[in-house]
């Protein structure tokens, strides 16, 4: 999410209408006019975020390229605020290494990289005349497509490479900066205009390429702020950090245990438990045995009542307020053992870390509970950045790390880590949570980092995703037509069912997923899914797949309903 509060407001520093007045050429550009020029970038794209993230190719409601690559333009430029009277050069180092780290998504990667070749071409200039101008464009453009392991036209890469051709063409008429960048940013304007023909699935979805869309916005701030316009960005401040009062109404206990009992009913057991203030309650067994599953602020009476009606067995409490406070890097809070010992951390076991992009505290726990090292918090419209996902890697004690971006928007900047990290790591190129866990049951710690890769990688093929959620805005896809509101289904990521109810597109995507040919059918329920309704939709699935087995899991993701996973 982009920080609301912002610490400190700041405007171009240089009014370029005063430096360079109308009708007079703009021969050369110095540091502070590149700064105030990425100010001016910074504040357009913050004036058109939503309407870049709202274009989406599917109508799901998580778009998030203007939000990532404004993310990472705000990291740019909080490494240039401070500099006093800084060269040319030394400015754009400071600010593509800035986009670098703060780099998120696809779109805001292969941002950083064009403002990192940039930056190359002008090291150690004091200012930027056209041709210096020129090579920089050129120098950006082939950073970013070698930067893509298979380039795709009519995305950001068309869009940079047409604005910089059409600078290259400028400068042989005509030297004035103005006039270069006006032409290089209309080239831009057109080249998205043009995305939907070289890209056949915007043409189907009725969208221009939201990153190409981006980058011209900035481009087009760029232009305003050297024509002489007054443009004013800000800066985010820190975050404050949470509050344990605060968190503990939204978090408190988690309590799984199993009552060894007979003659109890399984509803009255879970309506029970509803009525004494339990939260996320799921219930199920029979036979002698009842599993329960509840979120309280206060464990003991929950335990109470279970041991009532029988022998408790397999009981765990986590007290989820100081988990989530620890893994958002708030308070220090010491891990204590029982009789109140604070605890050292545990020596490595194995030879292999495991990092894990994941979205929800219920997955969050299933990572963990499968051998996941480090969780960093992320997934749609919270695509992490480099440095975060770096920061984890290096706050492992293992010189062999493993990492699980599950989110296809995740991956570019884990492989940016990846290159930057002083240990061994590979990427898992994970694009769903299910796909994530199928690659995390494969590791074998105590084998070696190329084993695990190759192993953790073929189980990514065992897998089919379903994700079910809700239409944004009206839309026709693969003959599909949407209306906003609708319950929407895609499978591996493509749009294919409609419906008016959840449980109707679960059933339509377990169908298109072959799942009476396998053996686990899991599903994953989200926070608009309260406990007791996922519980019908898993009892209606095990009826009509009596021969699989069927697994329910509280997800906790946002803005997706289910997550499904077939294997």
């Amino acid at each position: 999410m982009v920080e609301s509060s912002f610490s400190e407001q700041f405007s171009a520093s240089i009014n370029l209408a005063v430096k360079y007045p109308a009708g007079v050429p703009v021969e050369a550009l110095d540091g502070e006019d590149a700064r105030a020029m990425l100010y001016a970038g910074l504040a357009n794209l913050e004036r058109h975020r939503d309407a870049i993230n709202a274009l989406n190719v599917f109508p799901v409601p998580d778009g998030d390229t203007g939000t990532n690559m404004l993310l990472t333009m705000q990291a740019a430029c909080r490494e240039i605020v401070d500099l006093s009277h800084p060269s040319l050069g030394d400015l754009l180092q400071r600010a593509a290494h800035g986009a670098l780290m703060g780099a998120r998504g696809n779109s805001g990667v292969i941002l950083s990289q064009i403002l990192r070749g940039m930056a190359r071409a002008l090291d150690g200039k004091d200012r930027c005349a056209a041709e210096d101008l020129v090579q920089a464009l050129s120098e950006g453009t082939e950073t970013a497509y070698k930067g893509v392991s298979k380039p795709v036209e009519g995305t950001i890469l068309t869009v940079v490479r047409r604005a910089s051709e059409a600078a290259s063409k400028a400068a042989s008429m005509d030297r004035d900066l103005r006039f270069i960048f006006d032409r290089l940013v209309h080239e831009a304007a057109g080249a998205v205009q043009e995305t939907p023909s070289l890209l056949p699935v915007l043409a189907q979805a009725g969208v221009v390429d939201s990153g190409g869309q981006g980058l011209y916005v900035i481009l087009e701030g760029m232009l305003r702020c050297l024509q002489g316009e007054q443009v004013s960005a800000a800066v985010p401040g820190k975050r404050g950090q949470a509050d344990l009062s605060e968190m503990a109404e939204e978090w408190g206990y988690d309590i799984q245990y199993l009552i060894l009992t007979n003659g109890v009913d399984v509803d009255t057991v879970r309506r029970r438990l509803v009525e004494m203030g339990g939260k996320s309650v799921i219930v199920v067994g029979g036979d002698g045995a009842i599993k329960v599953h509840v979120h309280s602020d206060d464990p003991g009476p929950m335990l109470s009542f279970g041991a009532s009606l029988g022998h408790l067995d397999d009981i765990v409490v986590e007290n989820m307020t100081l988990q989530t406070l620890r893994h958002r890097g708030g308070q220090a809070l010491p891990q204590v053992q029982p009789g109140g010992m604070s605890s050292q951390p545990e020596p490595p076991s194995g030879r292999v870390g495991v990092v894990a992009v994941v979205p929800g505290d219920g997955l969050r726990r299933v990572f963990e509970s499968l051998g996941a090292h480090r969780i960093v918090t992320g997934g749609q419209t919270m695509n992490p950045s480099t440095r975060e996902l770096l920061d984890a890697i290096e706050t492992l004690p293992y010189e062999e790390i493993i990492v699980l971006p599950n989110n296809g928007n995740v991956i570019m900047a884990a492989q940016q880590a990846r290159v930057l990290s002083s240990k061994r790591v590979e990427v898992i190129p994970s694009r769903t949570i299910p796909q994530g866990i199928s690659a995390l049951l494969a590791l074998n710690p105590q084998e070696s980092l190329e084993e695990n890769e190759q192993n953790m990688e073929a189980a990514l093929q065992d897998i089919e995703t379903g994700e079910v959620t809700i239409a944004v805005r009206a839309a026709k896809f693969d003959g599909i037509k949407v209306e906003a509101g609708d319950v929407i289904g895609l499978h591996n990521g493509i749009l294919c069912v409609r419906g008016q109810s959840t449980d109707d597109v679960v059933m339509q995507l377990l169908e298109r997923m072959h799942a009476r040919d396998a053996e686990v059918i899991t599903i994953y329920y989200g926070k608009p899914v309260p406990p007791d309704e996922a519980q019908i939709v898993a009892e209606m699935v095990q009826t009509w797949y009596p021969d699989q087995e069927v697994e329910l899991v509280d997800g906790g993701q946002p803005h997706y309903h289910y997550i499904l996973s077939v294997e």
